[in-house]
């Protein structure tokens, strides 16, 4: 199912309501679906039902399974070395893996729509469907040169026929060849910045995606904003590998994203960019890869790249999701902490743990929800019990602002 038929079965329910009978024809709603397990004889008709309500029995297993687990833990000196080359394992993990191992995240429109400017959602709650496919289809529709098209329009109209764009910098030509032809052989890098800019300030929309991987998210957004003018997709990931990977994708275009390496847990490291002029950052399975002590640490700084109204969106692993369940002795490096066998490690959280994370960090809560599934292999006939959080926190807007030249002062950014 391609992202505009599931978008529009978005905009055509509401969001709070769960569906009573379950027809298996009908498309999902958010949040977090509506395929209801209402039969357990039919567990076997699809590979995934959505919000499973756990017995008390099964929870007290789960927890026992858990507790179980957890009682012998990794050496000291292990826990120093996973911690201190953490980069190294995700490096080879993609090594091996490259760009195969996850698929591409295309539910991400449905759950997160706030990736979107603003004018595009309700552009396309507005449009007709057939009009939507047409514009937007994102399994053979994205066209480079249409999207070039788009945002050579949109420099052209902000910035005079004049100007010129390489790498996320925008500059007149006249500016462009005094650069070129310097005599004093000034370093091009320090000139551009001086006439104006970072990666994508010409942006009026920005995103953000930490841990971008091999680009399971990065891809299917930019087959959407290639055809949104204004927009900009940062992403960054600590493993070098990992970047590029993104940056060899033949559908990567430095126009309208920046990829580049970067640790989240090193306060001390400057984004490509200034402070709070992100609208959204996304953050999807990833915390859970971070030590549990610099969790807080990383939520703070990121809060700060938000603008006033930014949001957060975050989904990551659940307390007692069958993936921790399954870890043998031996594993575990401190509590709901373990390290798999390649040497990454995965955290399993509690909503609650995130909204006392976010809270601290001085973001509003606008969900918080434990996303419970069953997943099967109809194959083997084999049940798992699956446990997501799913949260979406907002920066507050400003209370008050003297007069909009010293807003535009503040955030001069937009």
């Amino acid at each position: 199912m391609n992202f505009i038929t599931r978008f529009s079965a978005l905009c055509l329910r509401r969001k709070s309501k769960i569906q009573q009978s379950h027809q298996s024809s009908r498309r999902p709603a958010v949040p977090l679906g509506s395929r209801i397990l209402t039969d357990p004889s039919k567990v076997f008709e699809h590979n995934m039902w959505d919000h499973m309500q756990w017995s008390q029995e099964e929870e007290e297993q789960a927890k026992e399974k858990a507790a179980e687990n957890s009682l012998e833990k990794v050496q000291l000196e292990d826990q120093d070395k996973y911690e201190r080359e953490a980069s190294k394992y995700w490096n080879e993990f993609y090594k091996t893996h490259r760009n195969n191992f996850f698929k591409d995240r295309n539910w991400l429109f449905l759950e997160f729509p706030e990736i979107l400017p603003e004018k595009m959602r309700q552009q396309l709650k507005t449009e007709d469907r057939s009009s939507e496919h047409t514009k937007i289809n994102t399994t053979n529709s994205f066209s480079h040169k249409n999207g070039m098209k788009e945002r050579e329009k949109y420099w052209k109209k902000s910035y005079g026929d004049d100007s010129t764009f390489a790498q996320g910098y925008v500059y007149n030509k006249n500016q462009s060849k005094s650069v070129a032809d310097n005599p004093q052989n000034q370093n091009c890098e320090e000139e551009v910045g001086r006439l104006e800019s970072f990666p994508g300030s010409d942006a009026t929309y920005r995103i953000l995606e930490v841990g971008c991987g091999a680009g399971n998210s990065v891809f299917p957004i930019l087959k959407v904003i290639c055809n949104t003018p204004g927009t900009f997709l940062y992403c960054c990931d600590f493993a070098s590998g990992a970047v590029e990977l993104v940056k060899s994708h033949s559908s990567y275009n430095s126009a309208w994203c920046s990829a580049f390496v970067h640790d989240v847990c090193d306060d001390a490291l400057p984004y490509p960019f200034p402070d709070e002029i992100l609208d959204v950052i996304l953050l999807v399975f990833v915390l859970s890869t971070i030590h549990p002590d610099r969790m807080q640490g990383v939520i703070n700084r990121l809060a700060k790249l938000l603008k006033p109204g930014g949001m957060l969106l975050f989904r990551d692993y659940g307390r007692y999701d069958t993936a921790q369940l399954r870890f043998k002795k031996g594993h575990c490096l401190s509590e709901n902490f373990y390290v798999r066998g390649d040497g990454t490690r995965v955290y399993f959280f509690t909503k609650d743990e995130i909204w006392n994370m976010f809270n601290l960090a001085g973001l509003t809560e606008v969900q918080n929800l434990v996303d419970r599934r069953l997943q099967v292999n109809r194959k083997k006939k084999v049940k798992m019990q699956r446990v997501w959080v799913q949260s979406k926190f907002q920066k507050p807007l400003l209370l008050s602002v003297n007069n909009s030249e010293e807003a535009m002062k503040k955030y001069p950014y937009g």
